[in-house]
């Protein structure tokens, strides 16, 4: 073993937060990285995360809706400071029990600012231990930027302050962290870019399997996805490419009610289904893709090689999804749908546009599990020198997929 790490990881509404930090977490342990997981979203079903030595559960905080003000707990009451206490405690007692080189926050300072109860104090114990573990931000390609000016001040203070360094899990070539966060300059050296978070290639599978020549349509953790799968429904049900079955992936975080309530409207050719394991090799045999435009979708796009409409989650101030979907669709990968104009009439047009042009392609890096473990594994040999080391070692390989 070369060391050990605790990673922090609270996710709010979907699963895309985590999944990615589940394949990091995969990716460490592959590289003889004791891991301790601690997760402060939904409960993680026991099988989640074979590979982390440690699974600490703390008690579940969730955003009540797309508009992620309010914190709500399991039973969806309001979080209290029972409850903060009670997460607070428990993580600051799997950081005594870790004792970790690193400790790696998926978000914060970029997001997460509710979290701030819980956090401070734990990198406040980082401070104190000696010798004194790294302390690595986690972070997607595109944030959602406050739009106060002091609050992204506040953002580059405290990596300055607190953080060694900035692992951000995209390509520059393609975005730039400096397109969703303007500031991204003045904290150039605390950026490391490890390439996305992708799957591992998998074998495709034997024709005839869920998915062959499917329309696919799929919705993420599906928390925000009833409007995108509602409206794929009618788009078959108007005829849509009627003569082809369409395979519907709810997500488990759907609501129940709406769930039953699509699977109440079903017309023959059309199955409904919260999750498939083997998504992934299903989206390679399928006839096309409609989804929206999260990290991990987009990469499961881009790697099955699938001809796609993306339909991105743009709630409020959820610019995300849309910035992403842009770039791609401004480079001919695939077709884009607004939220705000879906409709029948223009997804079929949508699907009618993407099978006839065919899947598109891009060079993009999607190392960004392995080099993330490669990196943080050189950081705990070296701390003083990590950041030179890690850059110089370990450049890009970009993939055209």
């Amino acid at each position: 073993m070369t060391g050990s790490v605790l990673f922090y990881v609270q996710h709010l509404l979907g699963i895309g937060h985590l999944r990615r930090a589940l394949r990091i977490v995969d990716a460490l342990a592959r590289g003889g990285i004791r891991v301790t997981l601690v997760s402060g979203g939904e409960a993680l079903s026991t099988h989640a995360c074979p590979s982390a030595e440690r699974v600490v559960q703390l008690p579940p905080i969730r955003a009540r809706d797309a508009g992620f003000k309010h914190l709500v707990d399991v039973a969806g009451r309001p979080i209290d400071d029972t409850l903060r206490a009670t997460r607070r405690a428990a993580l600051l007692a799997a950081f005594e029990v870790a004792r970790p080189d690193a400790v790696l926050i998926e978000g914060f300072p970029f997001g997460r600012r509710a979290f701030r109860f819980e956090l401070d104090p734990l990198i406040d114990a980082v401070r104190s231990r000696r010798p004194r573990p790294l302390v690595l931000c986690s972070l997607r390609d595109i944030v959602v930027a406050p739009e106060d000016p002091k609050r992204r001040r506040e953002i580059v203070d405290r990596v300055r302050a607190d953080f060694d360094f900035v692992l951000v899990h995209g390509d520059p070539a393609f975005i730039a962290l400096e397109a969703s966060f303007s500031l991204a300059p003045e904290i150039a050296d605390r950026l490391i870019y490890t390439g996305y978070v992708g799957d591992a290639d998998e074998p495709d599978g034997a024709e005839g399997t869920p998915g062959t020549d499917e329309v696919l349509v799929s919705a993420g953790g599906g928390a925000v996805g009833g409007a995108l799968l509602s409206t794929a429904l009618e788009t078959r049900r108007r005829g849509c490419l009627a003569d082809l079955s369409w395979r519907l992936l709810a997500g488990p975080n759907l609501p129940e009610t709406e769930f039953h309530a699509l699977a109440s409207r079903l017309s023959e050719g059309v199955i409904i289904e919260r999750y498939r394991q083997e998504f992934p090799q299903m989206l390679r045999r399928c006839r096309v893709s409609v989804s929206q435009a999260g990290y991990n979708s987009i990469l499961d796009i881009l790697a099955a090689h699938v001809a796609a409409v993306v339909v991105p989650f743009a709630s409020e101030r959820e610019t995300e999804q849309s910035l992403r979907a842009e770039a791609l669709a401004a480079r001919g990968v695939l077709e884009l749908v607004r939220e705000s104009e879906l409709s029948p009439e223009r997804l079929a047009g949508a699907i009618d546009r993407a099978i006839a042009r065919g899947p598109g392609a891009i060079a993009i890096d999607t190392g960004g599990a392995r080099r993330t473990a490669t990196l943080i594994a050189g950081m705990i040999r070296s701390p003083a020198n990590a950041g030179t080391r890690a850059v110089g070692n370990l450049c890009c390989s970009r993939l055209a997929i």
